[in-house]
């Protein structure tokens, strides 16, 4: 196995957030560090690509969070290939506490190569391929296929969770497209509301010292932002359990109504003093229940 190291660095102090941990969308930027590193050794690196009219896009990530990092915590990302395609790399990503060698995180990315401007899909080369080669390594378990999600018209329980629109600070290395942390910040705003619609509010939180921590992410992305955009995420609870809750957000670009974004994120409601999962209050979990997502009646589903 060939792992590339393709980040190194610490948890800043304004990267941490209301559950005093590191802030995914942070994740979502070393995340970029790395792949740049990974693609920049396979020579997919951005300035190459741009050069020859294309983009490398993120087509989705599988992201599990396997232990937290807090303020102060020094970091090392290691990288690799995963699997090559005809026209996907699936690239893998591990990030370690640099201060005692332990596993934190696990990101699976299925990236493409598309046209720059038209968003095209352009197949991978032969040379492309081969350049990936020496950079496989061992994924266990196997990368999942992104799941199916149902349509918001066929389905009750969505809510609007956040509304706003790009920054120009907040594009990608060629300055284009909305970088990752851009998306994630406003799904981690929409997870927030989602809550808060059930009784878990920052008031609850700061009270009774509880907080929700995630362990997984599905992230598809099915279109893309730029500078200016207008930004729509609606949301629902797909699941409530003793102690585990898991969201849907659907986000939109609020003034073509394109789909760009669907992520799948679920959490446990965290005791902030022991740092491990507890049971939601029966009175949190009964409001929950009943705002799971639901098929809609026939009626509801007519334009």
């Amino acid at each position: 196995m060939s792992w590339l190291e393709t980040y190194r660095g610490t948890v800043y102090r304004w990267e941490v957030d209301n559950v005093d941990h590191f802030t995914v969308a942070y994740y979502f930027e070393r995340f970029e560090d790395a792949t740049l590193g990974l693609l920049q050794a396979i020579g997919l690196d951005p300035g190459s690509l741009a050069g020859a009219g294309r983009a490398r896009v993120t087509l989705d990530c599988h992201v599990r969070y396997l232990r937290e990092l807090r303020v102060g915590d020094i970091l090392h990302i290691r990288s690799g290939v995963i699997d090559v395609g005809a026209d996907t790399l699936v690239l893998g990503h591990q990030v370690f506490d640099s201060g005692d060698g332990t596993l934190c995180t696990a990101v699976a990315q299925r990236a493409a190569l598309v046209e720059i401007g038209s968003r095209a899909p352009v197949p991978l080369t032969h040379a492309q391929r081969q350049a990936g080669e020496p950079f496989l390594v061992e994924w266990t378990p196997p990368p999942e296929a992104s799941p199916a999600y149902p349509e918001v018209l066929g389905y009750a329980g969505f809510v609007d969770s956040a509304r706003d629109t790009v920054k120009s600070r907040e594009v990608d290395a060629l300055g284009g497209e909305a970088a990752l942390p851009a998306y994630i910040h406003r799904f981690s705003a929409a997870n927030g509301h989602t809550l808060a619609g059930f009784g878990m509010t920052p008031a609850y939180m700061h009270a009774e010292r509880r907080g929700f921590s995630t362990f997984e992410f599905r992230l598809h992305f099915a279109g893309a932002l730029r500078a200016g955009d207008p930004v729509r995420v609606r949301s629902a609870l797909l699941h409530v359990g003793k102690s585990s809750i898991r969201l849907l957000h659907r986000m939109a670009n609020a003034r073509t109504g394109e789909e760009v974004a669907i992520l799948e994120q679920s959490g446990v409601h965290l005791d902030m003093v022991a740092r491990r999962p507890t049971p939601l209050p029966d009175s949190l979990r009964e409001r929950a229940k009943a705002l799971l997502l639901v098929a809609a009646p026939a009626e509801a589903r007519r334009p």
